[in-house]
């Protein structure tokens, strides 16, 4: 244990120094300034002593420190992180929890005032920007003594590994959202008409289709009822999410292809709750993994943990090839979804290809994630000549993204363009849509 002088001890010591001088012009004679240091040893010695004492005394009234335990962290949230503390008498302390240095996260130290034997939680949060498994440290307890002259410093042992997976925290935001959906706790009703697999039956209201009358039920009870569809269940949904060189760029803290990857994960949790079976692949030059497509959620943890180790890589995608592996793979009619980006004309017509190849056995679906800076760069008016430049460059990708989607949507292709950072709810929503209705 290491002990360390406070703001407190530090006046004491520069108060003597001060009384001391006075001290020697106050005293008479040859001896005054050796009498003045002679007083200033016995003041400063007394202090330290005392800082001293009282720092030693913190070891027999020491707070207990914890760590919660360290869960799964989510790239690109701030993840919260719960120490507990309690300690037999009254006391101020400052916690340092050494988390990983790459980590964004609440500055150091945590400061608190502890009641006796009263537990206290403490929460911070980190961010993390990359996912990956990184080492966490030790907590660094500093304990002030009863006098308030002396820190008493020791180490609690807590290192630990933890690992950053895809956005977690909004994975499970997404799957609650959709439970409530789902039992109608958003006041989501069936509707008429919408789907194509029954339901149920109830009574007939003001309004509704008369096309939708169950006869025989109706005869058999003598009261009018209809027959109400929900969306079909058991379809196939495949998403395709590029890796290549264009995800590797950065947007809003985190690279594209970590958007991309946050995005596919919602995609699939929708698809795995609303009862479709779900196949995932990721592709570069090649396809380098492929998940079959199957129902339930040990499938969708399964996607999880293949995820988490991929980076994107600086290669050009072959979307062709990546199309055509799902074309056969999937004889079934199938929602297949392409995460990527496209920047020129070359990229988007290759793009084009592969899509059209889908159709008509399949639904093709293409998502791109736009940087949202080039949109606040091509509407940023300015009078300067190198903003000017950039602008004018911002203005033609943005037209030459126009150009491919409107392409893209004349050969039958869905097309969903977003800010990278805000794409999860309208793909969610998109697929929920498609899914009421019985596109596929």
């Amino acid at each position: 244990m290491a002990i360390v002088p406070t703001g407190k001890t530090y006046g004491l010591l520069l108060g003597g120094g001060l009384v001391a001088t006075l001290l020697a012009n106050f005293f008479e004679g040859p001896n005054r300034l050796g009498l003045a240091l002679l007083a200033l040893g016995l003041f400063d010695g007394l202090v330290l002593f005392a800082m001293l004492w009282d720092g030693w005394r913190v070891k027999s009234r020491r707070a207990t420190i914890t760590r919660d335990r360290l869960h799964r962290l989510s790239i690109g949230r701030d993840n919260p992180i719960t120490l507990q503390a309690e300690a037999p008498h009254r006391t101020r302390l400052r916690l340092f929890d050494n988390y990983p240095t790459d980590f964004d996260g609440t500055p150091m130290p945590l400061t608190v005032t502890l009641q006796a034997r009263e537990p206290e939680t403490l929460t911070f949060t980190v961010h993390p920007k990359r996912r990956g498994e990184y080492p966490w440290g030790d907590v660094q307890v500093q304990q002030l003594g009863p006098l308030g002259l002396a820190w008493a410093d020791w180490t609690i042992p807590a290192a630990d590994t933890v690992a950053v997976y895809p956005d977690l925290i909004g994975l499970h935001q997404l799957s609650v959202k959709l439970a409530l959906q789902a039992t109608g706790t958003l006041k989501q009703k069936r509707r008429l008409g919408v789907g194509t697999e029954f339901a149920e039956l109830r009574e007939y209201g003001i309004g509704d289709d008369l096309r939708f009358i169950d006869w025989k039920a109706t005869a058999r009870l003598s009261q009018p009822l209809v027959r109400v569809l929900e969306p079909e269940r058991e379809q196939t949904l495949l998403i395709l999410l590029d890796r290549g060189r264009l995800m590797t760029a950065q947007v809003q803290g985190l690279t594209r292809f970590d958007w991309g990857m946050n995005a596919a994960l919602s995609l699939a949790l929708a698809g795995v709750s609303r009862g479709d079976r779900v196949g995932l692949g990721v592709f570069d030059r090649t396809l380098h993994t492929w998940l079959p497509p199957k129902g339930g959620r040990a499938n969708f943890q399964q996607m999880i943990e293949r995820l988490t180790p991929i980076e994107p890589v600086l290669e050009e995608s072959d979307y062709l090839a990546a199309a055509t592996h799902a074309a056969q793979q999937q004889h079934r009619r199938s929602l297949v979804v392409i995460i990527t980006d496209l920047v020129d004309e070359t990229a988007s017509a290759e793009l084009l290809s592969a899509l059209a190849r889908l159709r008509p056995r399949h639904l093709p679906f293409c998502i791109t994630l736009r940087d949202p800076a080039i949109d606040r760069q091509a509407h940023q008016p300015t009078t300067e000549v190198d903003a000017a430049y950039q602008r004018a460059v911002a203005l033609d990708l943005l037209s030459q993204r126009e150009t491919a989607f409107a392409r893209l949507k004349k050969r039958g292709v869905l097309v969903l363009d977003a800010p990278a950072h805000q794409i999860v709810e309208p793909l969610v929503e998109s697929y929920l849509r498609i899914k009421s209705q019985s596109r596929l």
